[in-house]
C-alpha cells in the first residue's frame, strides 16, 4: 500500500464500504486467467501472489502483469505496449499501469468500466481493479480470436449484436399499426355509467 495515513469517520466508512465489495473468489479466477495468459507470450514466468486483497494488489502494482496480459490478447508484432521493465520507482509503475489502460480501452473495454491509476497503485479501489479485468476477460472471449487462454467459462458471456433488417414494405406497414403504447379502447364499455352531471340515486 502507499504510504498513507488511516482514514477516519466518513472516509473510513467510505473505503470500509468499497473494500467490501472485493472479491476472494473473482481474484482467485483472475489469477488462473492471467498466469494462463501470461505463459504463451513468451516471456519470464509469471510468480503466483500471494492471496488476499493486499497479495493481488501488490502483484499487479507495478504494472508489468498488466501490460503482458494486454499485450498476450494481440497477435505476435502488434502488441499495445511495445516496452515493459520493472522498476521501482513509483512514476514508471503508474505509467506501465496507464499504458495498459489505455490499451485496454483501445482493445474494447468502456471508459466507464476501467479503473483509475491510483485504484490500483495506492490500493484504494481493488473491487474497480476486478471488475475492469472481468470485463477484458469477458471480451477476450467474446472476440473468438484463438487469442483467449484458459476456460471460457470464467467469465461471463458478452451480449452479441443482433442487427435486424427490415425491408421497405415491412417498415411501411409497420407504419399503419397502432402500437399497444398508444393506449387501446379494447374491452372499454359504458355500461352502468351514469351521465355526467345526473345525481347519484340512492334507494
Amino acid at each position: 500500500m502507499a504510504n498513507r495515513g488511516p482514514s477516519y469517520g466518513l472516509s473510513r466508512e467510505v473505503q470500509q464500504k468499497i473494500d467490501r465489495q472485493y472479491d476472494p473468489e473473482l481474484e482467485q479466477v483472475l489469477v488462473r486467467w492471467i498466469l494462463a495468459q501470461c505463459g504463451v507470450d513468451g516471456g519470464s514466468a509469471v510468480t503466483q501472489p500471494a492471496p488476499g486483497r493486499d497479495g493481488f494488489q501488490q502483484w499487479l502494482k507495478d504494472g508489468t502483469v498488466l501490460c503482458r496480459l494486454i499485450n498476450s490478447l494481440h497477435p505476435r508484432g502488434q502488441a499495445p505496449v511495445a516496452k515493459i521493465q520493472a522498476s521501482a520507482m513509483a512514476f514508471k509503475q503508474m505509467e506501465q499501469i496507464s499504458q495498459f489502460l489505455q490499451a485496454a480501452e483501445r482493445y474494447g473495454i468502456a471508459a466507464t468500466d476501467i479503473f483509475q491509476t491510483v485504484d490500483l497503485w495506492e490500493g484504494k479501489n481493488m473491487a474497480c481493479v476486478q471488475r475492469t479485468l472481468m470485463n477484458l476477460g469477458s471480451l477476450a472471449v467474446a472476440k473468438g480470436d484463438g487469442l483467449f487462454v484458459g476456460d471460457p467459462n470464467w467469465f461471463p458471456k458478452k451480449s452479441q449484436e443482433n442487427r435486424r433488417v427490415f425491408s421497405e414494405d415491412k417498415l411501411k406497414e409497420g407504419q399503419s399499426v397502432i402500437g399497444l403504447q398508444m393506449g387501446t379502447n379494447r374491452g372499454a364499455s359504458q355500461a352502468g355509467m351514469t351521465g355526467y352531471g345526473m345525481p347519484r340515486q340512492i334507494l
